[in-house]
């Protein structure tokens, strides 16, 4: 697994495991990560994982609309 470093300024303070789930959560969301990959990131299982995406407003269905209505037309 590839690390990086993110550079906070002085008086920001954040929780690193928070910081972990919530940028695993959001590059679930657009797409960057698969669920287990975005798991994997945050420290958690695919299900406990899943089960804390709503705390961040992100949907277990990832599927884009333009997605849904493209797969509909080919019924």
């Amino acid at each position: 697994m590839k690390q990086f470093t993110i550079t906070i300024p002085d008086g920001v303070t954040l929780d690193e495991k928070e910081t972990k789930r919530f940028l695993a959560a959001k590059m679930y969301e657009s797409g960057k990560l698969s669920l287990g990959q975005a798991a994997e990131v945050a420290g958690l299982s695919k299900v406990a994982f899943s089960e804390i995406l709503a705390d961040y407003d992100v949907s277990l269905i990832n599927y884009p609309p333009e997605d849904i209505l493209k797969d509909a037309a080919q019924f």
